[in-house]
């Protein structure tokens, strides 16, 4: 059996949705290729997995159609307070905040569950003419020709198309299959990843902690008592607290939280993922492209991982779309070369920018310490400097593409 589209995209989490979205609604025809099956994951109850979006994402959401389906599960990000921390013995004296009013855009960000994002783009996908979903379908093989490119899946289907897009995530097997090798390295971290109920409104305030083993990210979610938890530890510390039993997690998890919340009770299930930096050498090869964690997995001491993601899906988009209507083929050096130039640097930057910042703040060192809390309170004094953060997480610097500024392609 063969079939044919304008796009393939391997990997049906977030960016391989948003991206097919963006080059339907241009008039493309695309191809999704999902090893998981689609409705277990849209089904999901509450298990405290979430994204915080930047503006720029949100605004791209809006011009695909995603965002009215989701609008009424997120919840605003007012404030952001980062400090240095020692467990058990709350906030360092030195630290800094942002606050959205420093800002015109309004709130600097959204914090949004997984179910709810992976429910709008599939039910998106499934009423928008000129997708195909193909759930539960592994690619085994791939040809690219002068032509064209065809991938061949473990069901016996054979799909071919001009372009092929790997959103199939670090160990993604398009990026190995184009010759596509990888840089990175470990931390020694662990993420644990879960859901807190807590006694006090958290009022839109996310909070980042910087633990001698890692940071520790507390985000609010809808309703004003449930907050997403990003905890990173060593990996033997890690797996020891993963191995607990909830009250001995939670018990684990109280004097690196603080009391500022009132009394603590997890919400959600709990996870845990190894953190490493990853780069893919080149984001483009012969009629193949990559996006999101298939071109760089980086540290989510941010949160800016879908929000990369979501930048290549705009960038990629809007070189495609502009290939199709000047008549050139979609899948030929010259957009895929302005994709690279367009996304490689500032993801590549970021990246390691990212990483200097974990090496920096995940020790103990005291005069290490003292440098970074001086820092934090020097950038907290200087109101246009802190605005340059703001603006810089929210996704609002650079040159960026038409979609991540709420224009249609």
């Amino acid at each position: 059996m063969e079939m044919q589209a304008d796009v393939l995209i391997v990997g049906g989490g977030l960016n391989g949705p948003a991206l097919a979205l963006a080059l339907a609604q241009a008039g493309l025809s695309v191809a999704v290729i999902d090893a998981r099956p689609a409705p277990h994951r849209a089904e999901a109850g509450f298990d405290g997995r979430a994204y915080a979006l930047a503006i720029a994402s949100k605004r791209l959401l809006q011009a695909i159609g995603v965002w009215r389906s989701v609008e009424a599960q997120v919840q605003p990000i007012l404030r952001i307070k980062t400090s240095d921390g020692r467990p058990g013995q709350g906030p360092a004296p030195f630290f800094l905040t942002f606050d959205a009013d420093e800002i015109e855009e309004g709130p600097m960000g959204y914090m949004l569950e997984d179910r709810f994002l992976y429910a709008a783009f599939l039910q998106a996908m499934r009423t928008t003419d000129g997708i195909t979903l193909l759930s539960g379908e592994k690619v085994e093989a791939q040809e690219v020709t002068a032509a064209g490119v065809s991938v061949r899946l473990a069901s016996g289907k054979t799909l071919t198309g001009r372009l092929l897009v790997g959103c199939d995530g670090r160990g993604s097997g398009v990026a190995e299959r184009a010759g596509i090798r990888r840089l990175g390295w470990g931390y020694g971290q662990t993420a644990l990843v879960t859901a807190v109920h807590h006694e006090k409104p958290h009022e839109g305030t996310a909070y980042q902690y910087f633990m001698p083993s890692g940071p520790l990210a507390i985000l609010p979610l809808p309703g004003g008592h449930h907050s997403s938890i990003v905890w990173s530890e060593t990996e033997a510390v890690a797996t020891e607290i993963q191995a607990l039993d909830d009250a001995g997690y939670l018990e684990a998890l109280k004097p690196r939280f603080g009391g500022f919340l009132g009394d603590l009770s997890l919400a959600g299930e709990r996870f845990t993922y190894p953190l490493s930096l990853s780069l893919a050498e080149r984001f483009v090869e012969e009629r193949v492209a990559l996006v999101g964690d298939a071109a760089h997995g980086v540290h989510p001491i941010a949160g800016q991982g879908l929000n990369l993601g979501l930048r290549d899906v705009g960038a990629l988009a809007e070189v495609v779309v502009n290939a199709a209507r000047r008549g050139e083929d979609i899948g030929s050096a010259v957009p895929l070369g302005e994709y690279q130039r367009w996304r490689r640097f500032d993801a590549t930057a970021l990246a390691l920018g990212m990483d200097a910042v974990n090496r920096i703040f995940s020790n103990d060192n005291p005069v290490m310490r003292l440098g970074r809390d001086l820092g934090m309170g020097v950038v907290n004094a200087l109101p246009a400097l802190r605005r340059r953060f703001i603006r810089q997480a929210a996704g609002l610097e650079g040159e960026l593409p038409r979609l991540l500024t709420g224009r249609k392609l």
